[in-house]
């Protein structure tokens, strides 16, 4: 298993559209989609497309959201994640474990936020980065 291209940086913050705003307005990046309301992963998001990928602005639903943990240590938001995209989601899992890689949360892939299977990797394996796996779209998901 190789990991493919960067999809996006995933960006905690209190309020994704103030944050989306900056992004247009301090670096002309206005190619964002709505926010969108995620309960089931606890989030609000708004993905805003540069030339090569996208920053996904995530902002937490309540208390329990992972993000709202986050924003607790750091007020203002701040880098939450970086998503790679790989060609079979369940090779990459096994490869983690394989690799002696922590996959977060049960270990099995669930939809995230584009619709496809992703997995998150510890940190403590990953040089203190949160790295999110995710199935590249269009390719054969399980």
């Amino acid at each position: 298993m190789k990991i493919g291209r960067l999809n996006h940086v995933g960006v905690a913050t209190p309020d994704v559209k103030a944050a989306a705003k900056v992004y247009a307005d301090l670096y002309g990046a206005t190619d964002a989609t709505d926010a969108k309301d995620f309960p089931h992963l606890g989030v609000r998001v708004v993905f805003v497309s540069v030339p090569n990928m996208q920053i996904e602005l995530i902002e937490p639903l309540g208390a329990d959201s992972p993000i709202h943990k986050f924003l607790e240590k750091n007020p203002k938001g701040g880098q939450h994640h970086m998503c790679f995209e790989v060609s079979d989601i369940i090779a990459a899992r096994d490869a983690m474990r394989e690799r002696g890689a922590t996959v977060l949360g049960t270990g099995e892939p669930y939809i995230g936020a584009h619709g496809v299977p992703v997995i998150f990797v510890h940190p403590k394996d990953t040089g203190g980065v949160l790295v999110e796996l995710m199935q590249a779209p269009g390719e054969g998901a399980h």
